[in-house]
């Protein structure tokens, strides 16, 4: 990692500003920010937020929906966190507490607009983004995100093809709660995995 992209880093694990200064109710527990930004990996995972798993671990991905996720990628743990390969960049760094039904609340706003430009900018190399959900698609894509998640992933291949540099991938949640949207949506798994496998591997060399 970049000097420049390392000392950003260390800022961001060491960020209070959901505690001290935030926008809205503060955040429930301490700060613990996980990502793992590269200065080398053509690949990027925008993702949502740590859970709790994660929030324990500090590392992220390491619960039932990484499992899903790099089964999806069609990659394993070793290739997963290799920073030569991976960045993983959430669009929220801090588990953001659950809500009455259990169900984990959305990102904190005070992440994006603090740091991900910042973070974007010393990670010229990453030429793939998967956007998992609608927090992630709103930033990476702007006006080309559609009206829902479900119409967004479904015209993944126009999105592509508008999308230079970098390429994007939209994608959903890799959670258990999403089982039901994949039942409901076979395209995902027979059209959209396998290409998104290729391009992986491709870069993956």
């Amino acid at each position: 990692m970049s000097e420049q992209l390392e000392a950003l880093a260390a800022r961001v694990r060491a960020c209070r500003i959901c505690v001290d200064k935030p926008a809205g109710r503060p955040l429930p527990h301490q700060p613990r920010p996980v990502l793992r930004p590269s200065s080398s990996a053509r690949i990027l995972i925008a993702s949502q937020a740590p859970g709790t798993k994660v929030h324990i671990t500090g590392m992220p991905f390491t619960d039932a929906s990484g499992d899903r996720l790099r089964s999806w990628l069609g990659v394993g743990g070793e290739e997963f966190y290799d920073t030569d390969k991976f960045a993983i960049v959430p669009m929220g760094f801090c588990f953001p507490g659950q809500d009455a039904r259990g169900a984990d609340l959305p990102p904190r706003r005070e992440c994006a607009p603090a740091w991900r430009a910042l973070l974007m900018a010393l990670m010229p190399q990453v030429d793939l983004v998967l956007t998992i959900g609608i927090y992630a698609q709103s930033w990476h894509m702007g006006a080309a995100r559609r009206p829902s998640l479900t119409e967004t992933v479904m015209d993944w291949r126009a999105i592509w093809a508008a999308s230079t540099d970098p390429k994007i991938v939209p994608l959903p949640h890799p959670s258990w709660r999403n089982t039901g949207w994949l039942k409901r949506n076979p395209w995902f798994e027979m059209d959209l995995l396998p290409f998104l496998r290729s391009e992986i591997r491709y870069r993956l060399g």
